[in-house]
């Protein structure tokens, strides 16, 4: 839609996409046809870890986008909003949220796994699996979205980056105590920490995710080159990935596609049932977030 000099644009119908993650926050502005009239990206928004941080962020794109787009206030009366948040999954995170009202027409709330699936899969029913620093899958039947994962490092995240992480450096120690064979690989990472279990040990106590993740390409180049610890190391994150995926699969009975940091590399080690199943993704989070937010504002009030 064309800008008109002196004036602000008025639009009948929008939809606005949010995709708050644990490392930013995307939002998208489009009109009802799906043109794109703004997109901005704020600080991090995960409402299980943060809660009133990630509100703030999500609030702040919000008002970018508005701004970026030149719209009237009053165009947020007209505007279906749909926000896919890292950390809805938790049931009191979720509750929590029943309270938060911006000024929109209509406001869904979904985790952002949910989004990335209806993106993936331009809303036709599918599964998606996101194998990053962590994890977390989701199956649409057509109907409903069912999650599976998700719960931090701690607990989940199977086939992440920082379960991966973690093994890798448990094996390492275990070599550099002569509890199994080392090999490049072990070697390598005990390097890292200058040879030492304590200095391991000193920084496991302050470690991240991420942090703990980092040693993945070392990981995947070692399986590629044939050291038998990375090869053990990229099997066992692919078998997870499909004890992870099976029965997202069987309730979607659509595709798969895999998202993330991993999901490119891992591909190559999963069975030939599961790769039989992957497709490219269609879209990202916010496509889907617009996919849906254009869904429900065809409904009937």
């Amino acid at each position: 839609m064309p800008w008109v000099a002196g004036r602000r644009k008025r639009v009948q119908s929008l939809l606005l996409g949010i995709d708050g993650g644990g490392t930013h926050c995307r939002g998208r502005l489009t009109d009802s046809d799906g043109r794109v009239l703004a997109q901005a990206t704020g600080g991090p928004a995960n409402v299980w870890s943060q809660f009133d941080a990630a509100i703030l962020a999500v609030e702040e794109v919000i008002d970018q986008l508005f701004q970026q787009a030149g719209l009237e206030t009053d165009a947020r009366d007209r505007t279906t909003l749909v926000a896919g948040l890292a950390g809805a999954n938790v049931a009191s995170v979720h509750t929590r949220l029943q309270s938060w009202q911006p000024r929109c027409q209509a406001r869904y709330l979904f985790t952002d796994v949910e989004i990335a699936c209806a993106g993936a899969h331009d809303g036709a029913p599918g599964t998606v699996f996101i194998v990053g620093t962590g994890s977390q899958g989701a199956a649409w039947d057509g109907t409903q979205f069912t999650l599976l994962g998700g719960w931090g490092f701690a607990l989940s995240d199977a086939g992440s980056g920082a379960i991966l992480g973690r093994r890798a450096r448990r094996l390492a120690l275990l070599a550099h105590e002569g509890i199994v064979p080392a090999s490049a690989l072990t070697k390598g990472i005990m390097a890292r920490h200058q040879n030492s279990p304590e200095q391991m040990l000193l920084w496991s106590q302050q470690a991240s995710p991420a942090d703990w993740g980092n040693v993945v390409p070392e990981v995947f180049a070692a399986a590629q080159q044939g050291d038998h610890h990375g090869t053990a190391l990229v099997q066992q994150a692919a078998a997870d990935i499909v004890q992870m995926v099976q029965p997202l699969l069987a309730r979607s009975h659509g595709k798969l596609a895999l998202m993330g940091g991993l999901a490119e590399p891992i591909q190559n080690w999963l069975p030939a049932e599961i790769a039989a199943q992957l497709v490219k993704p269609q879209g990202d989070a916010l496509s889907g977030a617009i996919r849906l937010a254009s869904q429900f504002s065809q409904q009937p009030a």
